[in-house]
């Protein structure tokens, strides 16, 4: 932070003294123009030739150096906005937001907090340091002109933005949002095409979009033409200014000399003054942005990270789930309530039920992705006593406790990129044995290891994407694997090839599977069917199928399904 400072009053100093390097040049040339219009000897114009040489060299060496550290310190601003925010992001981010949203606000709105140094704080200083020292002049020149200045400069400098401020306030308030809403049409558009099209919606989501295209150029047009009017009175304002302190002068009999200076000094502190109107609407802007920031930041965290983490025990880890109650929000029903379950070393388990029956949420917090109201969930190793996953690190947690999750997420990049994101370190012989055990080698060789893959996996079928992303679990090969929904979406025979492969390739392996598909169930060592976040049946396949009850009449009508 010192050093952030110090780039920033650097960046303050040169953008000052570039201005005041501006001004003394107008003034020097001003001075030494109608000076040799009365032939004095050379000697007496060597200091303003100097002076002007000077104030011009020393003017674009100020400037590049207001600028290099200004957006340097800028640009590490924004930086550290976005990290901080990435942080409030993780692990499952703010509720009410949709992508398209927190898009907007990662990109627009951090752009925010350069726009903050750059447009309004750095200009601000030189604004002011360069009236100040314009009138400080017109005072040692002629006191009642330096007085016309100063009301001049107060008009352009602070009246005039205040206005603008004023009257943008409300309606920039209203345009990040406006930017967010078109951006999640848009986004709806292009990711949805498919689907509006078959359900003849596109023309409704087409119009919905343009509405907002044309609400968010509705105020960009009131903001332009805010622009437009305060540019004309800073203009005016400078204009009359300049005559204003001629006409003091002459009247004072200042000279020609002093009415030339004092007439161009003015002109030239106008210079940092005027885009002080445009700084005070784009500012208002940039504080709408940083409240829109600061609601992300200060959601609070979705798990508490312990003041003194303990350590992952050592050696093959049993997973022990205790009376464990979930609940998404304060008042609603839980989502799991009093579950338990035991997952050692080497064993699999199935968690079945009914859409939201709560068997993702107890997949989220084996992960430390949600907060359980009561209950535990201890990490027992080879030896010592078990540890609270609340007393851990969540990323540790994530580290020992992860794999293949409901929705999985591929980058527009290539296969190898894509599946090196679950091992960044993993070399061609991994890649590859991670590949054949999801059983993707034959889809590997058609398609190579640099084929790009489209944004969100749409360049590939449902079938190859969950493989894909059974090929990163296994690349991460951590101790305990979590799979979520494996064969959600998919046909039947793509779905059954899958959950074969996938028992082939866990066997041995301390695994939960989360699933609504039973066939195949019959190789784990243990189902547990949650309905309404509470374990109601607990056993092997074929105790359950003989059982009545949940499990036995989802096995019937998937036998029913299957005859078909």
């Amino acid at each position: 932070m010192n050093r952030m400072n110090g780039r920033l009053a650097l960046a303050a100093a040169a953008g000052a003294a570039a201005e005041l390097a501006g001004l003394g040049l107008i003034g020097s040339a001003a001075w030494l123009i109608t000076r040799a219009a009365e032939q004095p000897p050379l000697a007496a114009l060597s200091v303003a030739i100097v002076g002007v040489r000077a104030f011009a060299t020393s003017k674009g060496v100020f400037r590049y150096g207001e600028r290099l550290a200004g957006h340097d310190v800028a640009l590490r601003a924004q930086a550290t906005t976005r990290e901080r925010l990435y942080r409030a992001l993780i692990p499952a981010g703010p509720r009410g937001h949709g992508g398209a949203d927190l898009l907007s606000r990662m990109v627009d709105d951090t752009d925010a907090v350069q726009d903050l140094l750059v447009r309004g704080l750095l200009p601000a200083i030189a604004a002011v340091v360069t009236g100040i020292a314009a009138v400080t002049i017109g005072f040692f020149l002629l006191p009642a002109a330096a007085l016309v200045l100063l009301s001049g400069l107060l008009i352009a400098g602070v009246a005039l933005p205040s206005g603008v401020a004023a009257v943008t306030r409300r309606r920039a308030a209203r345009l990040a949002p406006a930017r967010a809403e078109l951006a999640a049409r848009v986004a709806d558009l292009l990711h949805g095409a498919a689907d509006l099209a078959a359900y003849g919606a596109s023309d409704r989501a087409l119009a919905a979009s343009a509405e907002a295209d044309a609400r968010l150029a509705a105020l960009e047009r009131g903001q332009a033409r805010v622009n437009a009017v305060a540019a004309f009175l800073g203009v005016l304002a400078q204009g009359l200014t300049v005559a204003g302190v001629v006409l003091v002068a002459r009247a004072a009999d200042a000279g020609t000399v002093a009415t030339a200076v004092l007439a161009l000094t003015s002109l030239v502190s106008f210079e940092p003054v005027l885009p002080m109107a445009a700084s005070a609407e784009r500012m208002t802007g940039v504080l709408a942005a940083l409240r829109r920031l600061k609601e992300v930041r200060a959601t609070p965290p979705a798990v508490t990270e312990p003041g003194r983490p303990a350590a992952v025990p050592g050696g093959p880890l049993t997973v022990e789930v205790e009376n464990l109650v979930v609940r998404h929000a304060p008042g609603r029903s839980p989502a799991l309530n009093g579950v338990s379950l035991t997952l050692t070393p080497g064993r699999r388990v199935a968690v079945v039920g009914p859409s939201g029956a709560g068997k993702s949420t107890l997949l989220a917090a084996l992960m430390r992705l949600v907060e359980p109201e009561s209950g535990a969930i201890r990490l027992r190793g080879e030896d010592g006593p078990a540890v609270d996953l609340r007393e851990l690190p969540s990323d540790e947690v994530r580290r020992v406790m992860t794999g293949l999750t409901q929705d999985p997420y591929v980058f527009q990049a290539s296969l190898r990129d894509n599946l090196r994101l679950a091992g960044p370190e993993a070399g061609e012989e991994e890649l590859a044995e991670a590949v054949r055990r999801a059983r993707l080698e034959t889809w590997v060789e058609r398609t190579g290891w640099d084929t790009p893959l489209g944004e969100d996996g749409r360049t590939v079928s449902g079938g190859q994407l969950q493989r894909l992303a059974l090929a990163r679990a296994l690349l991460n090969d951590p101790p305990v694997l979590l799979l979520d929904e494996p064969a959600e979406a998919l046909d039947e025979e793509t779905a059954d090839a899958l959950m074969a492969d996938l028992l082939d390739a866990t066997r041995g392996r301390t695994t939960l599977l989360v699933t609504h598909r039973l066939r195949g169930l019959e190789e784990v060592d243990e189902i547990v069917v949650l309905e309404n976040g509470e374990v109601v049946q607990r056993g092997g396949h074929d105790e359950l199928v003989n059982t009545p009850g949940y499990y036995r009449d989802l096995w019937r009508s998937e036998a029913l399904v299957s005859r078909r």
